[in-house]
């Protein structure tokens, strides 16, 4: 233990040296500098890798020689994680396509329930009295009632038109005419209606 007489004399030497300054009373930061740097110095370290390896070569050269099968073994398990990764994703894909087909046939068959429902609405109002089916067109949308309207043989719309309120009939009447132009601007709104009280 070469150190400890050393650390000793240093110790005994800066004692000396604070009891000749004026003595115990008051601390000396110099001192206490020089205590914990020794104090670091002779403590003892954490062993490290390097130092490992310097002491136990063997059994280094054990993790040196396995480290290629270590890296073929890590990237076998990386290979099938995205094997497994791909097979899910393929497998969601397919219920994503099952899922649109499904969509499309009742897509497919909701449009031809309305194309017939919107036939057999049109077949109502062919058949109705032009003074009833005026009524009911009246007290529909503008939207609703021109695409009927439209749908209507020319001698049907046009009895039905001949029974409604003029202001109405003249708006559906544009509506009509509208809906065949691509460029077509969106029609005004109707006229606020006056008290007609003669």
């Amino acid at each position: 233990m070469p150190r400890l007489p050393h650390t000793l004399a240093l110790w005994l030497a800066l004692s000396g040296a604070a009891f000749a300054a004026g003595g115990h009373d008051k601390p000396d930061p110099a001192k206490e500098a020089a205590m914990k740097a020794l104090a670091i110095r002779d403590a003892p370290k954490e062993v490290s890798a390097q130092d490992y390896v310097a002491k136990e070569p063997g059994k280094t050269g054990y993790c040196a020689n396995i480290a290629d099968a270590a890296a073929d073994a890590r990237f076998a398990w990386q290979k099938e994680q995205l094997a497994t990764l791909e097979r899910q994703v393929e497998e969601r894909i397919k219920a994503l396509e099952e899922k649109r087909a499904e969509y499309e046939t009742w897509l497919k068959r909701r449009n031809e329930f309305l194309a017939k429902a919107d036939e057999s609405v049109v077949a109502v109002y062919a058949k109705m009295k032009p003074d009833a089916a005026a009524l009911q067109f009246a007290n529909m949308p503008e939207e609703s009632a021109a695409a009927l309207l439209t749908k209507l043989n020319a001698r049907a719309a046009s009895a039905i038109l001949s029974e409604m309120e003029a202001t109405r009939a003249a708006n559906l009447a544009r509506k009509m005419s509208d809906t065949g132009r691509k460029d077509a601007p969106p029609a005004p709104a109707p006229a606020p209606r006056k008290n007609e009280r003669s």
